[in-house]
């Protein structure tokens, strides 16, 4: 992530040099026409210009703010809602699917609820998007921003935080809340204390990660190319016909000329490329936050981009009216969107790789517990009687149903024949420790590997900058021989001796 943000920084100086948007300023920006409605009787001096223009007071700027950061926290709390429905759901369908009739759903009644969990998440994510877009408008619009492009910028971030928690809570949820607080057998936590909370499969809490996330980010992608060529072709389809109906008889023998033909396309959305690079960030995301339990998202990532790369050049050039053009010198408030991904996804994968996976307690098993505590190095053989290690053992007479025997769970408890029975063991706080310091050293390791890149890679290709210094230069030498040339005529004029130097 780090190595592609860095030639991109160098990809946007080359295009900005190409496209003469070195020295253009955001300042050169005419004001909106709804601020300068909302603000004309309150004015000052711009400091640039020396212009009197609107001005927005501070008060009214951070009351605006407030309500608008007061609506964003709302809708993030409608999807921890609806996540926690989902939730609900699967607790419910668990007991279902294992009580089913149906050997093949009751045999595998984890897999069915994961999946149909899944399908159900997705089908609220995709309805919660629509309601979304409009919310970003309604609140963008009321914080009346001064010029176009703090108006992207704050409906980018808007929509952004929206469905970033819209898609990735679920995910959240399953990598590191999953399981977790599920309890013991024979003391259950129990939710309404109805049903008992969802604990993982019993190879880990990876499987369920990496169905959600395959299931989310395919569906999402296919989901994404029908609504960006499937859509338009069958809203072009529709205007078409309906022409045909108005039109006459004689008229329709005339073939229309282009530009006709390109007004009855579609429209470009009012925001420009906002959903394009919104697919992008959000798939960027996916392919850099939770690789480390999906490393099969960077290649679906890629596969489905060098789709979407043809598809969106036939619906640019055949589907879509041809785009109002906008100065920019670089791609607005998305790039630091992606350094934030970026740098949320070594803490991401840092937690995945110390929590949800079984990494860290084989380690320590293999170092502190296992047959080669004392050798000081690690093979297979080092992880034998690992399973027997990581489960703990409970009495079944304790259930009070006429049960005897013992029965084994995955967990670091004592057993019930201990003097603390059902207590946390040493190997417990050991693994803790050992996740919490692989945590620490993984993310200060890979911060500084992302730094030491960043500042190998430089901003701008040497050949560029010899190229921008040798043009300043220039623009230099010719105000000094333009300069330099008046003066002498200004001396021959007065009748000065005449100097081949500078005055």
């Amino acid at each position: 992530a780090t190595v592609f943000l860095e030639f991109w920084k160098r990809r946007r100086a080359v295009l900005t040099y190409d496209w003469d948007l070195v020295d253009w300023e955001d300042e050169e920006e005419e004001l909106r026409p709804q601020f300068e409605a909302k603000y004309s009787q309150v004015e000052r001096v711009n400091p640039i210009t020396g212009k009197p223009e609107p001005f927005q007071p501070f008060p009214d700027k951070l009351s605006r703010l407030m309500v608008s950061v007061s609506g964003i926290f709302f809708m993030i709390s409608l999807v921890l809602t609806a996540v926690f429905a989902v939730v609900v759901y699967r607790l419910v369908a668990m007991e279902q699917f294992a009580s089913f009739k149906w050997y093949f759903i009751k045999k595998y009644w984890q897999f069915a609820t994961s999946g149909t969990g899944v399908c159900i998440n997705f089908m609220i994510i995709m309805s919660l998007n629509v309601v979304y877009e409009k919310v970003a408008y309604l609140l963008t619009d009321l914080e009346h921003p001064r010029t176009e492009s703090e108006w992207e910028n704050s409906f980018a971030l808007k929509m952004f935080l929206f469905q970033f928690v819209n898609l990735n809570s679920s995910i959240f949820y399953i990598a590191f809340f999953l399981g977790r607080f599920a309890g013991r057998p024979g003391k259950y936590n129990k939710l309404f204390n109805r049903w008992r909370l969802e604990e993982c499969h019993p190879s880990g809490c990876l499987i369920d990660l990496c169905l959600q996330m395959g299931v989310i980010m395919v569906l999402k992608q296919m989901w994404n190319n029908f609504m960006e060529l499937g859509y338009p072709l069958l809203q072009n389809w529709w205007s078409r016909r309906k022409m045909k109906r108005r039109g006459q008889s004689v008229e329709n023998k005339i073939s229309l000329p282009q530009w006709e033909k390109d007004w009855n396309l579609q429209p470009m959305n009012l925001h420009g490329l906002m959903d394009e690079y919104l697919e992008m960030v959000l798939q960027f995301g996916f392919t850099t936050i939770f690789v480390a339990a999906f490393p099969l998202a960077p290649l679906l990532a890629l596969l489905n981009n060098i789709i979407e790369i043809r598809l969106d050049a036939y619906k640019f050039v055949t589907q879509w009216r041809r785009p109002m053009p906008a100065r920019a010198t670089d791609i607005g408030i998305w790039y630091g969107i992606l350094e934030g991904i970026g740098v949320l996804a070594v803490i991401t994968n840092a937690f995945v790789i110390a929590i949800t996976s079984d990494y860290i307690p084989r380690f320590v098993y293999a170092y502190k517990y296992g047959p080669c505590t004392d050798q000081g190095y690690r093979q297979e053989k080092c992880l034998k009687g690992y399973v027997n290690s990581s489960l703990s053992v409970f009495d079944l007479s304790e259930l009070g149903m006429g049960y005897s025997g013992y029965c084994r769970y995955r967990d670091y408890r004592a057993p019930p024949w201990s003097s603390t029975p059902y207590e946390f063991t040493l190997q417990f706080w050991h693994v803790l420790a050992a996740r919490l310091a692989f945590i620490i050293v993984f993310e200060h390791l890979v911060f500084g590997i992302k730094s030491f890149i960043a500042y190998l890679i430089p901003d701008m290709p040497k050949d560029l900058c010899d190229r921008m210094r040798r043009e300043k230069y220039l623009v230099q030498e010719m105000m000094y021989e333009a300069e330099l040339e008046h003066l002498q005529r200004e001396r021959k004029k007065n009748g000065k001796q005449y100097h081949h130097e500078w005055p």
